[in-house]
């Protein structure tokens, strides 16, 4: 069932997306209190929009349901947060999936089930034993790296809803990639047996050490993603050339309706 999608006095309209105004920490309170919930709730799911994000929402009416739906939306990116402090929707700071989830983790107060689901074979496993030895509350109770194109398999989407059934987690990690993931929880949150779902990209493979984050100085000047184009240029450059065509011409429309709207 879909949620109310009237705007909140915490949320800010941007892009057509309306992104919690929250900091890190009201952000890891919030989902221990889900994870602290019974299961009659459900499962919550988290999106944390960056550039591309924005981008791909602009064209794309089925992962703007998903967006409608997400029950926290967190802005990952540094050019959402400074863009809508320019839009005049100011929000508060950048809360990236990938600093998301080790907080969550550092924050647990009692034994967390944790399920892994994404990154390559055997990325998974190694995420598991790293966070077993750094985080004594969070228990991995699952791992699973899907083929290519299982979404479109549904006896594969039969035995992973079936797998994390069995875990019984409280959290779900996912990392797909976007829009797989958050289409894929989307189209499944009510088969999810969790409390929460968190749709964040590749914190799996930086929980494994497979992929390096980039250095804090890049992270808090906002050029983490130069870091990431360079250890990825095949697969990144060209996606980052688009989005850089067209998120100026979206903050360009935001602009015009504001001034459309006072």
């Amino acid at each position: 069932m879909a949620k109310n999608t009237a705007i909140t006095a915490h949320q800010r309209k941007l892009f057509g997306i309306n992104i919690d105004a929250l900091r890190m920490p009201e952000a890891i309170d919030r989902i221990q209190e889900w994870v602290k919930s019974d299961e009659s709730s459900g499962c919550r799911f988290v999106v944390t929009p960056n550039v591309d994000h924005a981008v791909m929402l602009r064209d794309n009416e089925v992962f703007q349901n998903v967006y409608r739906d997400a029950d926290l939306v967190l802005a990952d990116g540094h050019p959402i947060v400074w863009a809508s402090r320019l839009l005049g929707r100011p929000l508060p700071e950048r809360v990236p999936g990938s600093d998301l989830v080790p907080k969550l983790f550092e924050a647990a107060d009692r034994p967390i089930r944790v399920f892994l689901l994404g990154a390559g074979t055997g990325v998974g496993r190694q995420a598991a034993n790293n966070i077993h030895a750094k985080y004594p509350s969070v228990i991995v109770c699952g791992v699973y790296s899907p083929p290519m194109g299982f979404e479109k398999c549904d006896d594969e989407n039969e035995m992973i809803l079936g797998r994390i059934a069995l875990c019984r987690p409280d959290v779900v990690v996912v990392g797909l990639g976007a829009p797989k993931q958050e289409l894929w929880v989307h189209r499944h949150r009510e088969q999810i047996r969790a409390k929460v779902a968190l749709c964040v990209g590749a914190t799996i493979d930086f929980l494994a050490g497979e992929k390096k984050r980039a250095p804090r100085w890049m992270q808090k000047s906002g050029v983490e993603w130069l870091h990431r184009m360079c250890s990825e240029p095949k697969r990144l450059v060209k996606r980052y050339a688009k989005d850089a065509w067209v998120f100026p011409q979206l903050i360009w429309q935001q602009w015009r309706e504001n001034r459309r709207a006072t």
